[in-house]
């Protein structure tokens, strides 16, 4: 997957966070939502948790950082 696909899928994870802000998902919930493969999805996860959009919990579930 190309950075271009992995930017368009940071901002729609970015957005369905944002309309759900109770969504908590690890990588492989992630990836079975947006269909992605397991690699991809875990980069925009990753992503957004190192841009500060997510935090992720010991589990490894992320979450909007207020809901850590």
């Amino acid at each position: 997957m190309t950075d271009i696909h992995v930017d368009q899928w940071l901002t729609r994870a970015r957005s369905e966070f944002l309309e759900m802000p109770g969504l908590r998902l690890n990588s492989r919930q992630a990836a079975r939502l947006w269909a992605l493969d397991p690699t991809t999805s875990e980069r925009v996860l990753d992503g957004l948790m190192r841009a500060g959009f997510l935090s992720r919990s010991s589990s490894g579930t992320y979450s909007l950082p207020s809901l850590g």
